[in-house]
């Protein structure tokens, strides 16, 4: 098991994939954050800016909503992360080899899932540190209070890399469950950029259905954080962050198994 878990590790990071992505993430959420955190502090002389945001007096309101960025806006990326380290097997046909050297499926699967951790790990420190830096920065700027010296907020922190890394694995998952690279990138950017920001704004419209989109994977990984861009802004309310972590770890498992009894129960050629 082990030299399978090395090896699953190693075809992640031997490939420019990981590292191009990363870049992208760390620049986007450095963006992101400086951006949300300027507009979101800086006074304009008539009341706009947090205030005006509808974030009252609140110096911590704002800064839950800019820390836990990552989570609420970030994801795909480490999704798309470990959705690669699965799909580009089927695209490059190099899952024949894979299965010789280790044949038992079952220790593949968890391999796969294992080996996507370090990696989350990276993407969701550097991703999430990236907009800490970048949104501290601007409240600077703005003379904003930034709130890190305070222990709840680095748990918040640390709460937001760890749905990074949790979505990382739910990549590996849907990789199997859904191993046509093309079909799987289309379908993570579809919904998680447009599809369930949607839906869970209509679930909210109605009490009965608002507590739907509690358990919805985005929804999810922010409820780990403790809080979100979504549920400052009142669109929708998060599960505790416990809570949050059972569901999302909870659709990776499902997503494998549903991979393991269907793609990886036929003959692989």
């Amino acid at each position: 098991m082990k030299d399978t878990l090395v090896s699953e590790y190693r075809k992640i990071v031997t490939t420019r994939t990981w590292w191009v992505l990363l870049l992208v993430m760390v620049a986007y959420m450095a963006f992101m954050g400086a951006v949300l955190g300027f507009a979101l502090t800086f006074d304009t002389g008539d009341g706009a800016g947090a205030g005006g945001a509808g974030f009252g007096d609140d110096p911590s309101a704002v800064t839950t909503t800019v820390y836990t960025l990552p989570a609420a806006f970030g994801y795909a990326l480490p999704l798309l992360v470990g959705l690669l380290s699965v799909t580009t097997e089927f695209r490059h046909r190099t899952l024949t080899p894979t299965l010789l050297a280790q044949p038992d499926r079952n220790r593949f699967v968890l391999a796969k899932l294992l080996a996507s951790v370090p990696v989350g790990v990276l993407y969701g420190v550097l991703g999430t540190l990236a907009t800490v830096g970048a949104a501290a920065a601007a409240f600077a700027f703005t003379d904003a209070p930034n709130q890190l010296g305070d222990a709840a907020t680095w748990g918040l922190i640390a709460r937001t890399a760890a749905a990074l890394v949790v979505w990382c694995v739910v990549g590996v998952g849907l990789g199997f469950a859904m191993p046509n690279q093309v079909v799987a990138i289309v379908v993570v950017l579809a919904f998680t950029q447009f599809l369930e920001p949607i839906l869970r704004t209509l679930l909210a419209l109605s009490d009965a259905t608002a507590p739907i989109g509690k358990f919805l994977p985005g929804a999810a990984g922010e409820a780990i954080s403790g809080g979100s861009f979504y549920a400052s802004s009142g669109i929708s309310d998060l599960l505790p962050p416990a809570a949050g972590a059972a569901v999302l770890i909870g659709y990776a498992l499902v997503l494998a198994l549903l991979g393991r009894l269907t793609t990886l129960q036929r003959d692989i050629t």
